[in-house]
């Protein structure tokens, strides 16, 4: 439990306990909660794409070759060229009327909600931020402002259902580096892979559920689309392609389907090297082929829509279907907001937040 404190202040300040008179007051002792997600350009146009693309390319998380190699590639190629891509990419997508990403919207609005859950059972002891990994709020100035406030315990809660070194464990590794400039550092948790939490599956199933049972006729093959990872990941001991498997598994079961009905693939895919597949733009092409003419496709892997599943699943990957011969293609949210994915998200943050609370 958090260190004893007395003469609380009505500003929310108080003087540690046992110390003398004239000792200043310090932030009244709370426990933080922050939801660490992907990250977001600030803007469209090339420089704000450039510089997100460089942050996130130059992760060795995510691009692992030496950095001889790579860089003088990333630097004179790829970033004078991909920025106006993933720039159109993200104007199609972009919440014109906030002037941002959808995933910074998504990702600040599931904030509000689980604050509101959390301090209806714990009060005003408990504060809920966000960070990005790439772009802002950067993990830094979310953690550091909150250790300001008195967050003497901080539960970080990277949203990635399935676990993968590209994702948790470089969001964990920029909330230990930002602990590393901190003369005083609170005591941190992180939350691991919740793709079985009963919570979270539940909230799975719903919006399968809700989504088919809005379209005019049901879709004959559900894709479980999952972000791509190269295959030599899965070979040095990255558990997310497996993850991913019992995902769609554990879905399947749930929603009491046959075998076949649920197909795995994965998208996102680039550079030279082999990844996990099938890739999800050549596999629905494939169904429709074979004659599928109505299929649906699910992310769950993504906590909050964004230029992943809006842009590539529900623009790139739908024409790709319909070009081959598919008829109806039927795209299934992300949990975003939900009720049930944020009820979820309390159950797996109170779980983890045992003995400080």
């Amino acid at each position: 439990m958090p260190s004893a404190q007395v003469e609380q202040e009505p500003s929310g300040r108080e003087r540690p306990a046992h110390a003398p008179s004239d000792h200043p007051s310090v932030p009244a002792s709370k426990v933080g909660v922050v939801l660490a997600n992907l990250g977001t350009p600030d803007a469209t146009d090339y420089w704000s794409m450039r510089r997100y693309l460089n942050e996130f390319l130059s992760d060795k998380r995510v691009v692992d070759y030496p950095s001889w190699k790579w860089q003088p590639l990333l630097q004179l190629v790829i970033l004078s060229r991909r920025p106006f891509k993933s720039g159109e990419a993200y104007r199609s997508i972009w919440n014109t009327q906030q002037d941002e990403s959808p995933l910074l919207t998504i990702t600040r609005e599931q904030t509000r909600k689980l604050a509101q859950a959390l301090e209806a059972r714990h009060g005003d002891r408990v504060r809920v931020d966000f960070c990005m990994r790439y772009g802002n709020p950067s993990t830094q100035s979310v953690l550091h402002r909150l250790q300001a406030e008195g967050c003497e315990r901080i539960l970080f809660f990277p949203l990635y259902p399935q676990y993968a070194s590209p994702t948790t464990a470089t969001a964990n590794d920029q909330a230990f580096r930002a602990l590393m400039k901190l003369k005083w550092q609170p005591a941190i948790r992180t939350v691991p892979a919740y793709f079985e939490h009963p919570a979270y599956l539940e909230a799975l199933v719903s919006s399968v559920r809700e989504a088919y049972a809005a379209a005019d006729t049901p879709p004959e093959v559900l894709v479980a689309s999952y972000h791509g990872v190269p295959k030599r990941f899965l070979l040095e001991g990255d558990p997310y392609h497996c993850q991913c498997q019992k995902t769609t598994r554990l879905l399947r079961e749930r929603l009491g389907w046959p075998e076949g009905a649920i197909q795995t693939a994965f998208q996102s895919q680039f550079g030279p090297e082999e990844w996990v597949g099938p890739q999800t733009v050549d596999h629905v092409a494939e169904l429709a082929r074979q004659g599928t003419k109505h299929i649906a496709v699910v992310s769950p892997a993504f906590a909050s829509d964004c230029v992943e599943t809006l842009e590539e699943i529900n623009e790139e990957i739908r024409d790709s279907f319909l070009a081959a011969g598919g008829e109806r293609f039927t795209y299934v949210p992300c949990l975003n907001d939900r009720d049930d994915h944020i009820a979820a998200l309390l159950a797996i943050a109170e779980n983890e937040l045992g003995g400080w609370l």
